[in-house]
C-alpha cells in the first residue's frame, strides 16, 4: 500500500493529464504494488482537484459491469467513480477538445429521490431510493496510455470516465429492469443492443453495490444525486462528426452528436 504523499502524486498526475489531454503509463506499470485501495484514493484527489477547480459534484459512476466490457478491457470486476457539473452534456458534445480516447456506451442512469447508504442495501431498497430512470450515453475516456488498463488503473483515473448525457426521466417502478432491452444505433445503422441483466444481472444490483462499496469508505450517495449503472454493450470509439442514438424499453430516448 502507498503512503498518503505518492497516493496525492499519482491524481495530481492523472489530473494533470485529465487538463491537458494527455496520457500517462499505467500506474501498475509504474508501481505495481499498487492496490485497489491505493487506486481509490488516488480517484478522490483527483475530484478534489476539479472542485478546487470550481466544479460541483452530482453524482456517481458504476463502470465495467457488463461481461462485454469486461472482457474488451480485460478487467473483471465493477468500479467506481465521480461525476461532476462539467460532465454533464447535451446533445451536442466537444470530444474533440475535451477527450483522448472517447468511447460511447449505453446504459440506464438514475436520479435518486432519497438516501441510500451502504452498507446492508438490497436492489429493492435501491429500487425504493430511486426517483427517474433515464436512457443514457457515457462516453468514457481514459488517460492511461492506449488504455492498457488493469482494474488498479482504471480505478485511479476515476474508473475511466469522461461525459454523459441523459434523456427524460422515467418512474421506473412497475418496470422489469433486468428485461427492458436497450438499443444503440451509430451514424442511422444499428450497432448493438443489450438488456438490463447484462450489468450484473441488474441495474438495481448495480446500484446496491455501490451503495455498499460506497459505504465501506464513508461516502453516502444522496437523494438528488445521479447513479450510472454500467454499460449494457460493447464500448463504441467515436471521433467527431459521429451521431449515437440510444433507446430503452419503457424509458425513451436519448442522442448525441460529437463535434
Amino acid at each position: 500500500m502507498a503512503d498518503a504523499a505518492t497516493r496525492q502524486a499519482w491524481g495530481d498526475a492523472l489530473y494533470a493529464a485529465l487538463r491537458a489531454r494527455t496520457v500517462v503509463d499505467p500506474l501498475t506499470v509504474q508501481d505495481p504494488s499498487i492496490t485497489i485501495d491505493d487506486a481509490y484514493h488516488v480517484s478522490r484527489r483527483i475530484l478534489e482537484r476539479r472542485l478546487d477547480d470550481g466544479e460541483r459534484l452530482v453524482g456517481k459512476k458504476i463502470g465495467v459491469t457488463s461481461r462485454a466490457v469486461q472482457d474488451m478491457l480485460g478487467v473483471h470486476q465493477p468500479d467506481f467513480g465521480y461525476l461532476t457539473d462539467a460532465m454533464h452534456g447535451d446533445g451536442e458534445l466537444p470530444i474533440s477538445r475535451l477527450l483522448i480516447q472517447p468511447r460511447a456506451e449505453g446504459e440506464i442512469a438514475f436520479v435518486l429521490g432519497r438516501d441510500l447508504v451502504g452498507p446492508g442495501v438490497t436492489p429493492e431498497q435501491a429500487l425504493a431510493a430511486i426517483d427517474t430512470a433515464h436512457a443514457c450515453f457515457e462516453i468514457v475516456d481514459s488517460r492511461i496510455r492506449d488504455w492498457r488498463i488493469a482494474i488498479q488503473d482504471t480505478v485511479a483515473d476515476n474508473a475511466s470516465s469522461g461525459l454523459f448525457v441523459m434523456g427524460p426521466g422515467v418512474r421506473p417502478h412497475g418496470l422489469d429492469l433486468t428485461a427492458v432491452r436497450l438499443v444503440v444505433h451509430k451514424n442511422g445503422r444499428k450497432l448493438s443492443e443489450g438488456v438490463g441483466a447484462a450489468a450484473l444481472g441488474s441495474p438495481l444490483i448495480c446500484v446496491a453495490w455501490l451503495a455498499n462499496t460506497l459505504g465501506a469508505y464513508g461516502i453516502p450517495l444522496r437523494a438528488g444525486e445521479i447513479v450510472l449503472s454500467g454499460s449494457l454493450v460493447p464500448l463504441e470509439p467515436v471521433v467527431a462528426g459521429d451521431h449515437m442514438h440510444v433507446e430503452v424499453e419503457g424509458l425513451g430516448a436519448t442522442e448525441v452528436v460529437f463535434t
